[in-house]
């Protein structure tokens, strides 16, 4: 009897053969071209550059990804804190909402200077920006989360007594799970652009100090080895994500 391959393992094995595809057809078509480092560097050059400083990228990368996690963290609770507070107050949503809208629609890129002149260059700057750019989707999420309760359920539990933070916390929490881990799979990669973004504006380490470098001094090769280290983390948050949904939500 011939074994069949697991449909997941399948589909990763499918997802790193396209990937090494990509890699391999990037790879010619820049030796087939002839296209100058400095335009466009071949993946295997790429590569070159991060086995050369592996500490230097590594510490950068440490950098970023904390200040990815902590604006991710912020966001998140913001996000969920918020719209736990607008269903226990419905008449507090429009304004709220409103507000939020504004933050979300004002250029992340306009704030960041701004808030490296007020906080310096630490780390709080990103970690600002990475939380207003996760906490919008997260509040959205939660809060269309709440709303799918049916009214039936509600009417149920009122009958029997119980009082809106009961009905929250038994029913409508439950419901928002799923919603809320949509939300993560799609911010928890953006934390990280939310994180490089702030650096560009000025700071002291991180991968987007290294992408500011290399594009100024024209070093591709150290510029792209950044992308790859931002891709590779963008596509483990997400992939942890998933895991920890399927562990939490096995009663779906």
């Amino acid at each position: 009897m011939i074994e069949k391959t697991p449909p997941d393992r399948a589909s990763n094995l499918l997802a790193v053969l396209l990937i090494l595809a990509a890699l391999l057809l990037w790879e010619a078509s820049v030796h087939l071209t002839g296209t100058p480092v400095y335009l466009l560097p071949a993946p295997s050059r790429v590569l070159w550059t991060l086995a050369r400083q592996p500490l230097y990228y590594l510490q950068a990368s440490g950098v970023t990804l904390l200040e990815a996690f902590a604006g991710l963290l912020l966001g998140a609770m913001f996000g969920m804190g918020l719209a736990i507070l607008l269903n226990l107050a419905p008449r507090l949503e429009r304004g709220m909402m409103s507000l939020a809208i504004l933050i979300k629609s004002t250029p992340l890129a306009a704030i960041a200077p701004l808030l490296t002149i007020w906080f310096g260059f630490g780390m709080l700057p990103k970690v600002i920006i990475t939380a207003l750019l996760t906490f919008f989707p997260t509040l959205v999420n939660v809060l269309v989360g709440f709303q799918s309760a049916e009214r039936e359920l509600i009417d149920l539990m009122y009958v029997h007594r119980a009082t809106r933070w009961q009905v929250l916390r038994h029913l409508k929490l439950y419901l928002a799970l799923p919603y809320l881990f949509a939300a993560l799979r799609v911010v928890a990669p953006l934390s990280l652009i939310g994180a490089v973004v702030a650096e560009w504006s000025g700071a002291s380490g991180g991968l987007g100090r290294i992408m500011w470098l290399a594009y100024a001094n024209l070093n591709l090769p150290a510029m792209f080895a950044a992308i790859f280290i931002l891709s590779a983390c963008g596509m483990i948050a997400y992939l942890l994500i998933v895991a920890i949904e399927q562990r939490l939500l096995r009663w779906r």
